[in-house]
């Protein structure tokens, strides 16, 4: 099962910091998107930014990146600040 961890704000909004989920042969990082959404709608805006930063295994990645049972998949806002 891959390891979804969800960080900073979008920790605050989703009221989870990490879940284990099965990932399916061929699945995309949109698709992890897709299946968060569906099984908790009210995710819906936090996890549909067009902005929202995604890491596999610790490097940044598009929302096209392939993902598998053994990854770890980070979730989290832009990084703002001075």
């Amino acid at each position: 099962m891959a390891c979804i961890k969800f960080f900073a704000s979008l920790r605050e909004q989703l009221k989870c910091a990490e879940m284990e989920i099965h990932i399916p042969s061929n699945a995309d990082v949109t698709w992890l998107i897709e299946h968060l959404v569906s099984q908790h709608s009210d995710w819906q805006e936090a996890l549909q930014r067009k902005d929202l930063l995604v890491a596999v295994n610790q490097t940044l990645c598009s929302k096209q990146a392939p993902i598998s049972n053994t990854d770890e998949i980070a979730l989290f806002p832009p990084v703002t600040g001075g």
